[in-house]
């Protein structure tokens, strides 16, 4: 903290002291062994001491708390509190007090006086006491400046100003990755480290989604009918510690048709992050909006609607898709043709006109294919062609299946 002194002898005195809470005091024991010289005289002065705790007196923490014994870190999203006074130090009465506190930050500067009133007069050994209180927002070097103007009996109207600097830390890193599915939803992987020195209390992670998104979390699972999240009871992150959270979005149901809008939609939504430290003090931080890469479904898009998760040896099962012309001017003319791979053979006739599908709007059709080799099989083989344009669209991978044999089956049954 940098303090400017005046140069000039004023009558009043300015202080300024930040507001934090106290934290439990810690006391190093020290102790031997009965057949040591010192006997069980450390152990007697541990239990007379009384910043231990009794019968536990082997522990460092105490059960009285300390006060602050300087500035302590402040972390993006802490509310910084401090406490203004203003002592008439003289034997005069000095008239129009006006005390202002402003915070100066790297791209603003902020008004945090309670009042802006001027106190009429200030008798010797009187003083004028102010709280202020800010969120801190952004993260860098901050200068408190406090103004003091006055007027002597004298006529003599004084003026003098304090600066107060610190830094602003950053406690949490944020990391988000983005999984696109084979239908319209998006899975978010956010991965949150506490980068302070002290644990934290997750109090809430919460995922606001855009207008155009449902969210849903998938940090808990359901035990006996009842949610229980998947970190446990214990909701603390030790310093340096990251834990995963998962979401997934869905568009909203009047836009689930509109290929065209969603598959441009980059905006996610924000990141809402609530925490405590010590002795209850309260941070909270909320991203930007999270943005990522719209994935490229080109003209038309196929979709496994159904499949199942496992199926018989030789067995034909039956699967479900939705094409979906992804242009917003054009129509398509397709036909859809169905090539064999060396383990998923398809069942029906290939080279069959679909007929003409409107700009995004969307078909669904029942396809039926079977499965020569066991073990974990990838759906491949389906091609469309538009006539207008002779182009064709290949599409491979876009799903898998268990396939097992019939005594499998029926011993699982």
């Amino acid at each position: 903290m940098d303090v400017n002194q005046p140069k000039q002898e004023h009558l009043l005195a300015l202080k300024v002291m930040r507001l934090t809470k106290p934290t439990l005091f810690t006391n190093i024991p020290v102790t031997c062994e009965d057949r040591d010289l010192p006997g069980d005289l450390f152990n007697n002065l541990m239990k007379d001491d009384p910043s231990t705790v009794k019968g536990a007196e082997m522990l460092m923490l105490g059960e009285m708390l300390t006060l602050p014994q300087n500035f302590g870190n402040i972390f993006l999203g802490e509310t910084f509190s401090s406490y203004i006074s203003v002592h008439n130090d003289s034997n005069q009465i000095v008239k129009d007090i006006q005390v202002k506190a402003d915070l100066q930050t790297s791209s603003q500067r902020l008004n945090l006086s309670a009042s802006t009133s001027v106190v009429a007069e200030l008798k010797p050994d009187s003083c004028i006491d102010d709280v202020i209180h800010h969120e801190v927002k952004e993260i860098g070097t901050h200068i408190l400046v406090c103004a003091v103007s006055y007027t002597t009996q004298t006529g003599e109207k004084m003026y003098f100003r304090k600066f107060f600097k610190f830094q602003v830390l950053k406690p949490l890193d944020v990391k988000t990755k983005f999984y696109n599915a084979e239908t319209d939803e998006i899975f978010l992987e956010a991965q949150i480290q506490n980068i302070t020195t002290s644990p934290m209390f997750m109090e809430k992670v919460s995922l606001e989604p855009s207008m155009m998104h449902t969210v849903t979390e998938l940090n808990s699972v359901c035990r006996g009918g009842e949610g229980s999240s998947t970190f446990g009871t214990k909701t603390y992150l030790q310093p340096l510690d990251t834990r995963q959270y998962l979401y997934c979005l869905k568009p909203k149901p009047e836009l689930a048709e509109k290929a065209g809008i969603i598959k441009g939609v980059t905006s996610i939504g924000k990141l809402d992050i609530v925490w405590k430290t010590n002795l209850g003090e309260r941070g909270r931080l909320q991203t930007s909006q999270l943005q990522r890469m719209a994935p490229g479904y080109g003209d038309v898009r196929l979709n496994i609607e159904t499949i199942p998760d496992t199926v018989s040896l030789e067995e034909p099962f039956d699967i479900t898709c939705k094409i979906t012309n992804c242009s917003s001017e054009r129509t398509m003319d397709l036909v859809l043709e169905m090539c064999n791979t060396n383990s998923i053979h398809w069942c029906g006739v290939s080279g069959r006109q679909l007929g003409k599908l409107h700009p995004s709007s969307s078909l669904h059709l029942t396809l039926i294919l079977l499965s020569s080799i066991q073990g974990l099989q990838s759906v491949s083989g389906l091609r469309l062609t538009d006539i207008f344009l002779k182009r064709t669209y290949e599409y491979d991978d876009i799903a898998q299946v268990c396939v097992v044999s019939s005594k499998t089956q029926v011993e699982s049954c």
